[in-house]
This record gives C-alpha cells, sequence and structure tokens, in this order.
C-alpha cells in the first residue's frame, strides 16, 4: 500500500474512530503523529482502544453477516506482542476456550501484530477433515479436503473419520508450518438428534459449537492483520442448510428423507424440502440441549432488521449483500428477503484471504 493510500485510510478512519467515541478533541494531535510515522516510516501503530474498536467497526461493515446487531460486544484480545509459535498456539487455544464458554458462545477476536508474518492455515480453527476415497466418494466434509491433505503432508495422521477435527496450522514467515493437535477438552461437540425421529441418531451426525473464521484478514485505518480469527455464534441454517445438506458438502438430505420414509422418487413429495427443515430442527433442538448457543434464522433476520434501524437512527447506512443476508430456507417468510441493500464495502473490514498452500 503506498504511503498516499495509507495516508487516506489512516486519516478516514482515526476521524470517525474519534468522533463515534467523543475523543474528537483529541484527533488533530493524534493524527499529526501518526501522519509524521507514515511519512518518516510508511506504518503506525493503533493504539489499544483504536485496534479494539477498528475490530468492531469491521464486524458492523460486514455485509455478508446477518448478526450484527451485536457488534459492540465482541472482545478482543490484541496479541501484538506474541512473537514466539509456543505463544501463537497457546493464544489460538485460549481463544477456543474463551469463545466457546461451555456452550455460552462469545463473539471475540484475537489479532496479532501486523509485521509478525504469522499466518494461520486453518478456514476456521475448528473444522472436519475431509478424504477422497479411490471411488471418489467423501469421508468428511469435502470442503476441507485440500487442507486436510496440507495436513496429512505436514505428519498429521488422519483417523479416515467422518468427524475428525483437524489440527492448526501456523507458518511464520519462510519457516516451515507447524501444526498441533487441538486440546480435547477444549472442545465443545453437539451430537445431532431429532425428538421425534429418533432414527437420526443412527446417522452419527454431530457439528462443533464455535465458528471461528480464519482465513481473513483484518483492515483497521489502512493497517492488515492477516492473523486475527475471529468468531460470533452459528445461526441453525449454516449447519442444517448448508454444511450437512449441500450436495458438495455432507451431502445428507437424502438419507435423512429415507428415514423419514419420505418419497424420494417424486420432486413433488418434496422430500428434498422435508427432510431440510427437519433436520434444521434437529440442528437448533440438539444445540439447546447441549446448551450451545445458537440462533434461529426468524430471529436472526428480526435482529438484523433492529440493527438496520439502530444505524439509521445513527445516521449511518446498513450496507448488505442480499444474497448473504437473506438465509438459505423461508426466506420469503422474512423482512429481510423484501428488503433493499446497498453492498457498498467500507472500512474497517474483513477480508478473504488467499490459501496459503497455493
Amino acid at each position: 500500500m503506498s504511503n498516499k493510500s495509507l495516508l487516506n485510510k489512516a486519516e478516514s478512519y482515526l476521524k470517525l474512530c474519534y468522533l463515534e467515541l467523543n475523543k474528537h478533541h483529541l484527533f488533530e494531535e493524534r493524527w499529526s503523529k501518526v501522519k509524521l510515522s507514515i511519512e518518516k516510516d510508511g506504518t503506525y501503530e493503533l493504539l489499544d482502544f483504536e485496534l479494539d474498536y477498528g475490530a468492531k467497526v469491521a464486524w458492523r461493515n460486514s455485509n455478508k453477516c446477518i448478526g450484527r446487531l451485536f457488534w459492540r460486544s465482541m472482545d478482543v484480545f490484541d496479541m501484538r506482542n506474541v512473537n514466539s509459535i509456543d505463544s501463537v498456539f497457546e493464544a489460538l487455544f485460549e481463544h477456543i476456550n474463551y469463545a466457546t464458554n461451555n456452550g455460552n458462545i462469545r463473539s471475540t477476536i484475537t489479532i496479532f501484530h501486523h509485521k509478525s508474518e504469522i499466518r494461520i492455515w486453518n478456514p476456521q480453527l475448528l473444522s472436519f477433515a475431509g478424504y477422497k476415497k479411490k471411488d471418489g466418494s467423501f469421508v468428511g466434509d469435502p470442503k476441507n479436503l485440500n487442507f486436510t491433505n496440507e495436513c496429512i503432508k505436514l505428519g498429521w495422521k488422519p483417523k479416515m473419520g467422518n468427524f475428525d477435527i483437524l489440527p492448526i496450522v501456523v507458518q511464520v514467515g519462510s519457516k516451515p508450518p507447524v501444526f498441533r493437535d487441538i486440546p480435547t477438552d477444549i472442545i465443545k461437540l453437539v451430537s445431532i438428534e431429532h425428538p421425534k425421529f429418533k432414527s437420526f441418531s443412527e446417522l452419527n451426525l454431530k457439528w462443533y459449537s464455535t465458528p471461528i473464521i480464519s482465513n481473513m484478514k483484518l483492515e483497521v485505518g489502512g493497517i492488515e492483520f492477516n492473523a486475527a480469527p475471529f468468531n460470533g455464534w452459528y445461526m441453525g441454517t449454516e449447519i442444517g442448510a448448508r454444511n450437512l445438506s449441500d450436495e458438495n458438502r455432507y451431502n445428507l438430505l437424502l438419507p435423512i428423507a429415507k428415514l423419514m420414509n419420505l418419497d424420494t422418487k417424486s420432486k413433488h413429495s418434496l422430500w428434498k424440502d422435508r427432510a431440510l427443515i427437519e433436520l434444521n430442527f434437529a440442528v437448533l433442538h440438539s444445540f439447546k440441549k447441549s446448551g450451545v448457543k445458537i440462533v434461529d434464522h426468524h430471529t436472526a433476520s428480526k435482529q438484523y432488521m433492529q440493527f438496520v434501524k439502530k444505524e439509521q437512527k445513527e445516521g449511518r447506512e446498513a450496507t448488505g449483500d442480499w444474497s448473504w443476508i437473506v438465509p438459505p430456507i423461508s426466506g420469503s417468510t422474512m423482512e429481510v428477503f423484501h428488503t433493499q441493500m446497498n453492498d457498498i464495502e467500507n472500512s474497517p473490514n474483513y477480508f478473504y484471504l488467499k490459501d496459503p498452500w497455493i
């Protein structure tokens, strides 16, 4: 990033930060120091509260997220002082443990220094391995096939199960990547069952409690943090209508329809729709029974509309990506479906990174 571009981004964010935090009287003095640092060194350091607020505003600006009503509640772990590989893993394990909170999920972000060259290889800190068999069929989560293969190359021993938790892989600069297994006592898994269709349990389905995204960079005031894993909590459809249902994921609608004794030969029977709804109901039921925080898509839709109204009251436009905000089932029954959205990219924000092994 050129000095000119960095100056523009830094000034824009710091003005916003100091205005919204009622520190506008301190802006000019702070800006003169930041400007001098950029002109002299080509970079600058965000103060603790600037980084904290920037991470939260980045969530507020995340157009694909339906859960932004709670953007102010994010817990920010500033780990810019961490510089050893052991300390990185320790911080990541602590993030999992803290965020999971025995099921009462806390929205959390852990931020490592932008100059540290730390890169987390995992798309999510918690994820299931995917394996491709000789006959072309899959075991586990096909989405994670490439990352699983990279873990195996590094020496990780695959168990060849449907729900094997992958290790965390960290690389610092040009040094070889290092993997470590996640301690089992900080992983909370939810077994999926259905209160009416008892045979659901025969499928031995499960999912992890906490979706911690780790393949996105955080940009605040022109400073880019390539290692900044963050999480909220699940909306049920993410698991039931996508992860377990998509044909290129676990593809479970047919076996579920069969255990429900649905007519799978006729499209008019709507067997896919009926299986999909019951699977989503099972996910919500199971998370609630296990004491793990989750939100249904109808509640999430209402919360998003509350977010929109709050933003309007603050004089801000609630930008959004309609194709992501509208849940993947029962869309037209919710207000978000009938709401016009502008997919305008604002800063601070989160941006996807390329897979590091490519």
